[in-house]
């Protein structure tokens, strides 16, 4: 599988919950926190969800 870096861009601050559970489930803690995972179908959902909060690069 393909890697990908998930970078948190923006702030969940007044987010709903369900995208706050999302980013901390990519493994992000705070605004520029990037993690490099495995490119999974699971994933790729759950950045979908959040893709206003998050910019993603592959490797």
């Amino acid at each position: 599988m393909a890697k990908i870096k998930i970078t948190q861009i923006k702030s969940v601050i007044d987010r709903n919950e369900r995208q706050k559970r999302t980013i901390t489930a990519l493994g992000l803690k705070k605004i520029n926190h990037s993690v490099e995972v495995e490119a999974t179908p699971a994933i790729i959902g759950m950045v979908r969800a959040v893709n206003h909060l998050v910019a993603v690069e592959t490797i």
